[in-house]
């Protein structure tokens, strides 16, 4: 792959350009579905580790808005929703890693599954390793079975939901307000994991677009 790619990964087509300036929800949408079918496929396709490298650390470079503006409306359990979830899990992780780890470690714990393996952090996994789990999912993404990659999100998930939920339930009776927040980011990653798995689903079907 070419060293132009770069700027493209943000505008990998015309329909880019239309994007930002469509005032038609539908005209939207189909730009969505467009630019991640494109960037994915090309991706995949060339399979050029300095194109992934730069997808990776897409958002550390250059912040999420842009991703945002392309993928953010779109339906949960699209290809566009599928990779705009993967990259706000990525954020998060990034932005706050303690507090995932703290998550996780706890939900590794309490949960009866195998999500925590499934998922394919360490043990024990610190806020290091949570960085490195979320970057190799992503990577996997564009370079392996992306449905796997998909349920190995929906998976660490729903471990740092158990996470949540159970220290919520710690912190009622002294924080009601640090309680209430971590329930709140409990249900967004359950919803998280439930749109990621039905994803997950859709690709092995050659549904997801």
């Amino acid at each position: 792959m070419t060293d132009d790619f770069h700027k493209p990964v943000k505008r990998p087509s015309e329909t880019f350009d239309r994007l930002f300036e469509a005032p038609d929800p539908a005209e939207l949408s189909r730009a969505a579905h467009s630019t991640a079918a494109v960037l994915l496929s090309r991706v995949r396709e060339e399979q050029d580790p300095e194109a992934v490298d730069r997808l990776i650390a897409f958002t550390k470079l250059h912040g999420i808005d842009d991703i945002a503006e392309l993928w953010s409306r779109s339906s949960a359990t699209s290809l566009p929703g599928s990779l705009w979830r993967l990259y706000l899990l990525q954020v998060s992780i990034h932005d706050d890693p303690a507090t995932a780890a703290l998550l996780y470690d706890r939900g590794r714990v309490e949960l009866e599954s195998s999500d925590a393996a499934v998922a394919g952090a360490p043990t024990p996994a610190g806020p290091t390793e949570l960085v490195a789990l979320i970057d190799a999912i992503l990577r996997g993404a564009f370079q392996g079975d992306f449905a796997v990659a998909l349920d190995r999100a929906a998976a660490f998930c729903r471990v740092e939901a158990s996470g949540a939920t159970h220290l919520a339930d710690d912190y009622e009776p002294t924080e009601p307000e640090r309680a209430s927040e971590l329930t709140r980011r409990a249900l967004r990653l359950s919803t998280y994991a439930r749109d990621l798995t039905v994803c997950a689903r859709l690709w092995r079907r050659d549904s997801l677009t």
